[in-house]
């Protein structure tokens, strides 16, 4: 339209006053409130570099296989995929948070059946705001920063603004825990976060307590967490939580990789991937076994560490710590 006109014949003033036209009309037909997801891959560099580019693709797909699935059922549009990410669109916002809970319990499901070093592990962010969007492309800075959110986001972990979290309702509100404000890349202030629990929390325990010292450590945002005194092989961390006590001959007991912490949407089993001794809430498990657990089931392995799961409100846990050492 612009060949249209003779641009040339136009006064300053008559330019802006056309600026302000298209302004308005643009800001009438495209822009519209939305919700924005970004889901990332956690580590997919060092998985490439491990594997190759042929698993390291297929790990790829699944991630957008499964967003797929969701995003049918959810009113969601993918907006854009760049190298193991991928930005998706909502009108909005409590249809996605409900679409990314159900993209990491389709994630949580899909790493049962795999070897803990392929598992898919995600970071997601969700933001609300004004958007251009023709029903194709999407442009807004609430897309740049709904990207910072995710990028802030823990392995496993679903973050939301503060702008996201009031357009929620009640029941998804209240599975919101507040991160409080977090200063994210290529943003000019702080944002305060919240991060949304996808699994229900009574049935998940967040925290393991030692009982023969009373540490406590907050378990990672993961599907398989575990635990055996073994730190590091290859380069590469061997457990998620290690277990040492000052004892050398008591810690020799514990097995290199002694029990896991497999999550699913519905709660915890923990495995046991050794012949050492393991008890779990007064039953023995032989290697391969396992059983259900929650907040205050207690694990005795070798006879020498007790472990005891903690609740989200149980008291003394101290969030954030990865490493254990009794």
């Amino acid at each position: 339209m612009a060949s249209e006109l003779d641009l040339a014949a136009l006064s300053m003033t008559e330019i802006v006053r056309l600026q302000n036209l298209l302004s308005q009309e643009l800001s009438r037909r495209f822009e519209t409130d939305a919700a924005i997801c970004f889901s990332d891959i956690v580590g997919s560099t060092a998985y490439f570099a491990r594997f190759g580019d042929v698993v390291g693709r297929q790990l790829q797909q699944l991630h957008f296989d499964l967003l797929a699935r969701v995003l049918a059922m959810h009113d969601g549009r993918l907006v854009d995929t760049a190298g193991d990410g991928a930005a998706c669109i909502f009108p909005a916002a409590g249809a996605a948070a409900a679409a990314m809970c159900a993209l990491a319990q389709g994630v949580s499901a899909e790493n049962m059946h795999r070897a803990r070093e392929h598992q898919l592990v995600l970071r997601i962010g969700v933001h609300w705001g004004r958007v251009l969007t023709d029903g194709v492309q999407v442009t807004g800075e609430v897309m740049n920063v709904c990207a910072r959110i995710a990028a802030s986001a823990e392995p496993g972990q679903i973050r939301l603004s503060r702008a996201c979290f009031r357009e929620l309702d009640l029941d998804a509100r209240l599975r919101c825990r507040p991160l409080g404000e977090v200063a994210l890349e290529g943003v000019g202030r702080p944002l305060e976060l919240l991060a949304l629990a996808w699994v229900e929390g009574e049935r998940h325990p967040v925290a393991v307590r030692v009982r023969e010292t009373g540490a406590c450590i907050a378990l990672p945002e993961q599907d398989v967490v575990a635990f055996g005194r073994l730190d590091v092989i290859e380069g590469m961390p061997a457990n998620d939580i290690v277990l040492s006590l000052p004892d050398a001959t008591a810690t020799r007991q514990i097995s290199r990789w002694h029990v896991e912490l497999r999550r699913g949407r519905d709660g915890y089993v923990l495995r046991a991937v050794s012949s050492h001794s393991t008890v779990v809430d007064g039953r023995a498990l032989q290697r391969g076994e396992e059983v259900a657990v929650g907040p205050g089931s207690v694990a005795v392995l070798s006879s020498v560490v007790t472990l005891e799961l903690l609740g989200p409100a149980a008291p003394g846990d101290r969030r954030g710590e990865q490493t254990m050492v009794l």
